[in-house]
């Protein structure tokens, strides 16, 4: 598994996903705010399946 998520895109998705749990947490959304779960571990983990599918990359491309 090769990192395919930028430092920007990472932070946005952590963001975002712990703000979907803790508003489903605090009851201010429904169940479905539970779908923060994926965009906060894609962001942990620093990969995305479905950029990888579409080969697509947010990660600097290194210089050699």
């Amino acid at each position: 598994m090769r990192t395919n998520i930028g430092n920007i895109d990472k932070i946005g998705r952590i963001v975002i996903g712990v703000a979907l749990l803790a508003a489903t947490v605090t009851g201010m959304i429904g169940l479905w705010g539970w779908i923060g779960v994926v965009p906060l571990l894609t962001g942990l983990a620093g990969y995305c399946p479905l950029y990888q599918v579409f080969g697509f990359s947010t990660c600097p491309m290194k210089q050699q």
